[in-house]
């Protein structure tokens, strides 16, 4: 059969490369890896990067990636077998513990992501004038885990103080925005559409007063038989997530003008710098000790918890059981 015009230049390529530096063609093959995700900072943000500066083709691997609205939808197409892996916020300590996916990398905090805006003529001064109030936010996601939070320690009860209004996280914007509802719990970068359309609006609270109390982190899980058949493939995309990470980590500055460059144009650099922020990098070295001394594990169960509790989850699995650090602690060393 003849090959495609894209395969004879990617063949001849490969074989200039061979002749040029001794490498055999058949090392400029690339795994493809189906990934889903969510187009925010705190999720994307190492794949663009890593895309831009060659990382995961340096691995060998070609991703494809696939975008959605909310970790739910993600990990429902990965159930269902549309996706291999994916990256994500909250929701990665939730389907995994119901025994759908393997979690095996973290890329972050969800530190100052998660955020609490309420309009400038509601008359709310603290979260505990919420009592009696309306609510927008996604249910079952980093914004939901951290209104929770926020709600209670403000003595409120979730389930009977408030009414939460669920809808995706453009149309919960759209209602605050609109007057519909008095408040709403978001994850950046919607928090710059508020900014910019209703500038009076004022942020009341953010998931960081609740570290790390209710760390909620972000990070990457796999779909269960690909998981177990493709260990080769976990390790490679780890280490070019490694490489990014001592960019994000050691110059966040210019990984951050990278990806508002490339990926979020629409938010003013200075604005996207300040969401870059918001989530919480640890290094290589950092997060390798959090892995071993078993944090990572205790922050996920933390999460976890909530969802077996709003979710009403049967048999849970612990997240000792559904994250796997092995990987990311063979790969990355000290």
């Amino acid at each position: 059969m003849a090959l495609r015009r894209r395969q004879l230049i990617q063949a001849a390529a490969a074989g200039a490369a061979a002749l040029a530096g001794g490498m055999p063609a058949f090392a400029q093959a690339r795994t493809k890896v189906k990934v889903g995700y969510l187009h925010t900072p705190a999720v994307d943000g190492h794949i663009w990067i890593g895309q831009e500066s060659g990382a995961f083709a340096k691995q060998g691997l070609e991703l494809e990636m696939i975008q959605f609205t909310t970790g739910l939808e993600l990990f429902q197409a990965m159930i269902g077998g549309s996706l291999d892996m994916l990256s994500t916020g909250a929701v990665v300590s939730n389907f995994p513990a119901r025994g759908q996916g393997k979690v095996f990398l973290m890329n972050n905090i969800e530190y100052a992501t998660a955020q609490l805006w309420v309009r400038e003529d509601a008359g709310i001064k603290t979260v505990a004038d919420l009592k009696g109030k309306q609510i927008s936010t996604t249910t079952g996601t980093t914004a939901h885990v951290f209104l929770d939070r926020a709600l209670r320690s403000a003595k409120l009860d979730p389930a009977k103080d408030v009414k939460l209004v669920n809808q995706r996280m453009t149309e919960a914007v759209t209602s605050f925005i609109s007057g519909a509802v008095p408040a709403v719990a978001l994850w950046v970068p919607f928090d710059s559409v508020i900014r910019q359309k209703l500038p009076g609006a004022r942020k009341l609270i953010d998931a960081s007063a609740f570290f790390p109390e209710a760390a909620i982190m972000g990070g990457w899980a796999a779909r269960n038989d690909y998981y177990d058949k493709n260990r080769a493939v976990i390790a490679k995309l780890i280490a070019a997530w490694a490489e990014v990470n001592d960019v994000v980590t050691g110059k966040p500055d210019a990984a951050a003008e990278m990806l508002q460059k490339t990926q979020y144009k629409e938010v003013p650099l200075a604005d996207f710098k300040e969401q870059f922020k918001a989530s919480k990098y640890y290094t290589n070295a950092e997060w390798r000790t959090r892995y071993q001394d078993g944090t990572v594990t205790k922050w996920l169960q933390q999460v976890t918890d909530f969802f077996v509790a709003n979710a009403n989850i049967q048999g849970a699995l612990k997240a000792e059981q559904y994250f796997d650090a092995k990987p990311f602690l063979e790969t990355v060393k000290a």
